[in-house]
């Protein structure tokens, strides 16, 4: 019998995924990935991997250069190389690995690479044009992109949604306020409305224009605003659009200028090295405020603020991207965590200099809790002590109660007594930061006026940041991994809301992790350290579902194509960061010596590379469902490693449970 060479892999995979587990296999492959992960370890004890989103970010990045006339060809160049290698077959640019063509970042990247100097008769400049003008042309590129092209005069103003600065006036309880609207929406509209309300026109100084990506010429064009729309409000705020058009020139000069200083009010206490609100498009907004306000570049705010986008720079010794943002609480975290299960148990790796380098890892981490500065989160709970920790290095208005309850059990695992303090200002914290409804958004507190979403400005419909299943689901792992009795009221009401959100296939959506593989482990472990039955109707659909969406060679995968309509739990191919959570789902509710893991792990130890690594291309992570998709390096090293080193001490425990809540 003939047996063609796909066919034949996958015979050898199945074969693989059925074998029985080997503990020598296992012990090497964590002792190996052990060794690699703690060779990244910083000096101070934290870790930090590259952060890597779309095609967007380096092409913003290039453009605000050329914006600024702060043009430093050789980083171009070299930004050049990866947006020349990570377009698509389909001669645009996605917003994830293998994604489809996606036109704003498309528009965007071909932009920048004009910018750079490329040719537009280059071949791979030809495939993008045609791509975009087959797609629409850039007048159909999304909200931002258009009000990039605004600031470059290649669309009039009229081609973005009405935003007057005056929202900054708003008060909390005004609709339309900005205290309504999520974290990062705040940090991206106040500099943003200001910069609108000037009307700037970027220095441009080679004079580049993109004429070619219109379909028609943009003073032709006449429905720059249109649907579809979400629902029966989208076209009502359409129209509330167009009214308002006539009435923002007659706004007293006295009220414009009152808004715009209140904007820069917002701004200036919250700005630092780790720019505002740390993520790049409020960063580079507030650089272009400050030069529509005329001040110069050598003021201190606009070094601050300059010097906070040139540290998202990643480079490499041919090519340079710009990251979104920095994740390093997030990454110590969750490598200390896999360090730490990997030293646990009968037969530690190396638990003595384990344990030691976790608590500089844990010094370094009391350091960064924000204590002493209440943030925008306070604002819905003013009397609330802050005890958060933020994602990135220095973002003090902005914690989140996903690292919080990361860093948090980590710091319980390291040592409860020595931590103690720390532990109890993140309870606190957590405890108040729970929603009406008995989820966790991020950042707020019910931050869930759906309604904003299918404004003009929100066509990304990311404009809020509601409870999720994955971070209310962190938050019970932790207040249940400290145990105190008193804290259960809070805990049952988000086991109610984790009931309610579970889907019809019986897995969870990931609303910050690709995606229902993400989500479903994140519940399961919760619902393991709350006590919830493992014969529990919920969670044996969970792990029938995980069961059903087992990959042939015994891994699991999943791509963000699920944010988009794709099936739930699937993907062309197996990956490790997947894996790891469906793994580590099942042996928390009681699965360890199923066949479902024992194949898991034989895939885990079967990719490993010589380096004690794991390779995966897939993006893991999402920032907005369907606009801005994230690839957490780290995800790939630290997860696999934790679930090894889990599977291997549940074999020698006596309970057989996991009694953590990570």
């Amino acid at each position: 019998m003939l047996i063609y060479p796909d066919e034949k892999e996958d015979r050898v995979s199945e074969t693989l995924s059925h074998k029985p587990v080997d503990a020598e296999n296992v012990n090497r492959a964590i002792e190996g990935a052990h060794a690699a992960l703690g060779n990244r370890q910083k000096d101070d004890g934290h870790w930090v991997f590259e952060l890597e989103a779309d095609a967007t970010i380096p092409a913003e990045y290039v453009l605000l250069e050329h914006y600024l006339d702060r043009i430093d060809q050789e980083k171009q160049d070299k930004i050049g190389v990866y947006l020349r290698r990570i377009q698509g077959e389909h001669g645009g640019w996605p917003l994830y690995f293998g994604g489809g063509f996606d036109l704003s970042a498309s528009v965007k990247a071909y932009f920048a690479l004009k910018a750079i100097g490329d040719s537009i008769d280059a071949p791979h400049m030809r495939r993008a044009r045609e791509a975009i003008l087959d797609h629409g042309g850039a007048a159909r590129s999304n909200v931002f992109t258009r009000i990039q092209l605004a600031l470059y005069g290649e669309v009039p103003w009229d081609a973005t949604p009405v935003m007057p600065v005056e929202l900054m006036l708003l008060p909390r309880k005004a609709f339309f306020s900005v205290w309504n609207m999520s974290y990062w929406s705040r940090c991206v509209l106040a500099p943003m409305l200001a910069v609108g309300a000037m009307k700037p026109t970027a220095i441009n100084p080679r004079g580049i224009h993109i004429q070619e990506l219109f379909v028609k010429p943009p003073e032709l064009v006449k429905d720059w605003i249109r649907g579809p729309y979400r629902s029966i409000w989208g076209r009502a705020f359409k129209h509330l659009d167009s009214a308002l058009r006539p009435v923002l020139p007659l706004i007293p000069n006295r009220i414009h200028e009152k808004a715009i200083k209140a904007a820069i009010s917002f701004i200036e206490p919250r700005l630092s090295r780790g720019g505002l609100g740390a993520i790049y498009p409020a960063m580079a907004n507030v650089v272009m405020m400050y030069r529509a306000l005329g001040v110069p570049d050598s003021d201190p705010r606009v070094v601050t603020a300059w010097e906070s986008i040139q540290d998202l720079l990643v480079q490499k010794e041919d090519e340079i991207y710009c990251q979104p943002c920095v994740s390093p609480v997030w990454d110590t975290g969750l490598s200390g965590l896999a360090m730490m299960e990997a030293a646990s148990g009968a037969h530690p790796t190396k638990r003595d200099e384990t344990i030691a380098k976790l608590k500089k890892s844990a010094e370094w981490l009391r350091d960064r809790q924000i204590l002493n500065v209440k943030g925008d989160w306070a604002v819905n709970t003013p009397n609330l002590r802050p005890g958060g920790w933020a994602f990135q290095y220095e973002n003090d208005y902005y914690p989140d109660v996903d690292d919080t309850a990361v860093v948090g059990m980590l710091l319980h695992r390291v040592d409860p007594e020595e931590n103690r303090e720390a532990i109890e200002r993140a309870r606190e914290w957590i405890i108040g930061m729970q929603s009406t409804n008995g989820g966790w958004g991020a950042f707020d507190i019910d931050n869930d006026l759906e309604m904003l979403n299918h404004i003009p400005f929100s066509d990304h419909g990311a404009l809020l940041d509601p409870p999720t299943a994955d971070v209310s689901a962190r938050c019970i792992s932790f207040l249940c991994q400290l145990g105190h009795p008193e804290d259960r009221p809070v805990i049952d009401k988000a086991l109610d809301y984790l009931r309610k959100e579970q889907e019809k296939e019986g897995c969870w959506f990931g609303r910050w992790g690709t995606n229902y593989i993400y989500g479903t482990w994140s519940v399961l472990c919760a619902l393991n350290i709350a006590g919830i039955s493992y014969d529990d109707p919920m969670v044996k659909r969970a792990v029938t579902w995980l069961e059903d969406v087992q990959r042939a060679d015994g891994g699991w995968g999943e791509d963000c194509a699920t944010y988009e309509g794709a099936p739930p739990g699937t993907y062309k191919e197996s990956l490790p960061s997947q894996t790891a959570w469906a793994v580590l789902a099942l042996m928390a509710v009681g699965r360890r010596d199923s066949e479902a893991v024992k194949r898991g792990i034989n895939f885990l130890t079967s990719k490993q590379d010589d380096n004690g690594e794991w390779q995966e291309d897939a993006y893991n992570a999402v920032g907005f469902p369907k606009v801005f998709y994230l690839r957490y390096h780290g995800y790939k090293q630290f997860f696999p490693l934790q679930a090894l080193s889990r599977y291997r001490n549940l074999g020698t425990s006596n309970t057989g449970r996991v009694e953590y809540g990570f």
